[in-house]
């Protein structure tokens, strides 16, 4: 069979680090067949994706770990009755809100490979600290610190692939990684029903050693990433210069649009004011506040159906395993087909009906399946609609801001899930549950919303290339304009 070949422009580039100093002039990019392009971004996956799931999953781990920690004497040995868990609940997604974009842009402006390792390592000491807490106060103190710590994670691996990958190529790779925060949802319970066995060894209780343990894991995992993680595709040591070349022309003919390297005041403004970022930061309200809801209650919500604790535990689970493969699958579909915009409303619808037959007088059984509804749509809604924002949004700055935008008024909702899910609505949890439909039913009018919005200016772009065709009229842009244009580049088409 003919290998079928990958037309490139040859060019020699000159290149600039992520800190706007000249690093490098490489060769100039060759023509490389299809097998041997696909085999250039194993190569590149195979560094980027599993350590940078195995990040995710961690921190997913220590931040929702809280939950089973619950069913494991956390409320009785710290006296968080009324509404001191929630409290602590808060705390954590106050401060994680207040620090992501600031700690996006710090990714910019540092190496990728020491600061989010180093942020690993941080928050891996501050939730094995969180074991050994001994007052409600000293808890709170510290969840604000994992809060902090955490914040930049998220954004900064969003931001770091989009780096990497051109638009359409990105889905898929935002399904690998975020199914590592897909998964923690499984690993949590797991951990939890082990664990739950170790409670009253060396004089703390279960939900000390879910804590410490799942702590300590998350060390390991740091300092294993400081081994392996890279930084931005202009300085890859693990990639031949050619590939390199390759990569960085790949980036920069992804659309005809150029991407800006410096850092300006107007890329605050126009990604703080852009239409894009503000309908894409209420859709995400919407869309995590149900995955906060399977986060952080899901063993309470189980446990309220009548099982024992450790039964709550392992039931937690098997949803889970089904929303990971649905999750990666889809993404994997997503990319193939251009399209972002189904899988989100999809997965919302999915999470509303979940949400439906919970408050419903249905049977256990029937509500345990409704459940299944609500962590496969929530988690399938969430990196397409982060990796939407990503495909829609050119230059470096304006990206990794609009996403840290997205992320943070993301958060806001896991503030709100922390307080509508109270101990003394307990066990059905009706208040809670009418809470997220409500918060869903908003995604279910922005998404499509917004999707609407994308299409009318791509018809637009596309009327408007068309009357200058048959008129004979041809307008040639500099580099510069392009790069100042970004996404309002008359050649740019976005993502629906």
């Amino acid at each position: 069979m003919e290998k079928a070949e990958v037309e490139v422009i040859i060019e020699a580039l000159a290149l600039q680090s992520h800190d706007g100093s000249t690093v490098d002039v490489l060769p100039p990019a060759p023509v490389l067949t299809a097998e041997e392009e696909r085999r250039l971004w194993r190569k590149i996956d195979m560094r980027l994706i599993p350590i940078a799931t195995v990040l995710y999953l961690v921190s997913y781990l220590d931040r929702g770990n809280i939950g089973n920690a619950k069913l494991q004497g956390l409320l009785t040995q710290l006296d968080m009755n009324g509404a001191r868990y929630n409290i602590a609940l808060t705390m954590f997604y106050l401060s994680y809100c207040i620090f992501n974009v600031p700690a996006n842009l710090l990714l910019k402006r540092l190496r990728p490979s020491r600061w989010l390792p180093g942020i690993a390592l941080t928050w891996g000491v501050i939730a094995t600290l969180m074991g050994l807490v001994k007052t409600y106060p000293q808890f709170v103190g510290v969840r604000v610190c994992l809060g902090v710590a955490e914040s930049g994670l998220s954004p900064g691996i969003y931001y770091l692939l989009s780096m990497w990958y051109p638009r359409h190529m990105l889905q898929w790779r935002f399904g690998l990684f975020f199914g590592g925060a897909t998964c923690s949802g499984a690993f949590s319970g797991l951990f939890a029903y082990g664990i739950s066995f170790m409670s009253g060894t060396g004089g703390l209780l279960g939900w000390s050693w879910i804590f410490i343990i799942e702590g300590l894991l998350t060390v390991v995992v740091a300092i294993i990433a400081f081994l392996v993680f890279v930084d931005l595709p202009e300085t890859a040591a693990f990639l031949t210069p050619e590939e390199r070349a390759f990569v960085l022309l790949r980036l920069r003919n992804d659309d005809s649009v150029k991407e800006e390297e410096h850092l300006e005041l107007r890329h605050l403004r126009e990604a703080l004011f852009d239409w894009k970022t503000i309908l894409s930061s209420i859709a995400n309200v919407a869309v995590i506040a149900p995955r906060y809801g399977s986060t952080l209650f899901l063993p309470s919500i189980i446990n309220g159906f009548g099982f024992n604790t450790a039964i709550s535990q392992l039931l937690s689970v098997p949803p889970y395993v089904i929303a990971t493969v649905t999750v990666v699958v889809c993404s994997t579909y997503s990319d193939r087909i251009r399209m972002r915009s189904p899988f989100i409303i999809a997965g919302l619808a999915l999470a509303f009906i979940g949400f439906l037959i919970n408050i419903s007088n249905a049977p256990i059984g029937a509500k345990y399946f409704g459940i299944y509804f609500v962590v496969v749509g929530a988690y399938l809604s969430t990196p397409m609609l982060i990796s939407w924002l990503g495909n829609n949004t050119v230059g470096h700055y304006k990206r990794g801001i609009g996403i840290g935008m997205q992320v943070m008024f993301g958060n806001f909702s896991g503030i709100i899930v922390s307080n509508i899910y109270r101990v003394q609505d307990a066990p059905r949890y009706i208040h809670g549950h009418i809470a997220e439909l409500v918060l869903i039913g908003m995604g279910l009018v922005v998404v499509p919303a917004t999707a609407g919005l994308y299409w009318h200016y791509n018809r637009r772009r596309d009327a408007a290339k068309r009357d200058m065709e048959e008129k004979g009229i041809i307008i040639h842009y500099t580099e510069d304009e392009l790069r100042r244009m970004g996404d309002r580049a008359p050649g740019f088409r976005y993502t629906l």
